[in-house]
């Protein structure tokens, strides 16, 4: 039976009204997971875009809880800097291409408008499939060299939420 965005949306308001905490976002990861796997989801959600487009489109915005569903779309090369989700967390859902992402530690607290110092802990690769939480505060490091296609929940709509200025050690 294909997996709907009404059926993500309902089951990610379960979770989170559940456990707004640790626990209900690995729910939440995990219908994330699931969605990854339903070809009509992806294909209905994640459609190409014009080159040059905006690759982050929000597909539903939560009134309540205030999460969105994003489907994101690359056609080329994106490589990101290094960043948090501010006072949000985030889901990434990898469903086509390669994402390089990379860790980071912060090694220097930013003060009086200097950025915040991280360091690089680790590299790893997320392949179709694959679904990983960013908690508030994590940082992190996205790579793309080919076209890549992804579902992201965003605890907030990020278009709304101050990022910390991070700079790379």
């Amino acid at each position: 039976m294909a997996y709907t965005l009404a059926q993500l949306i309902a089951d990610i308001r379960a979770a989170l009204k559940d456990d707004a905490g640790s626990a209900g976002k690995e729910k939440v990861r995990g219908y994330v997971a699931h969605a990854l796997t339903d070809e009509a989801f992806l294909k209905t959600h994640l459609k190409d875009r014009a080159s040059g487009a905006n690759p982050r489109e929000v597909i539903y915005e939560d009134p309540e809880l205030g999460f969105c569903i994003c489907g994101h779309v690359y056609d080329g090369p994106a490589h990101g800097a290094p960043h948090d989700h501010g006072s949000s967390w985030a889901i990434y859902g990898q469903a086509a291409g390669i994402t390089e992402m990379t860790d980071w530690r912060i090694s220097k607290q930013g003060d009086s408008g200097g950025p915040t110092l991280v360091e690089p802990v680790k590299t790893y690769v997320m392949k179709p499939g694959d679904a990983r939480l960013y908690d508030v505060g994590d940082v992190h490091s996205p790579k793309r060299d080919t076209p890549v296609k992804l579902i992201r929940i965003e605890g907030k709509n990020l278009d709304h939420v101050q990022r910390s200025n991070i700079k790379a050690a």
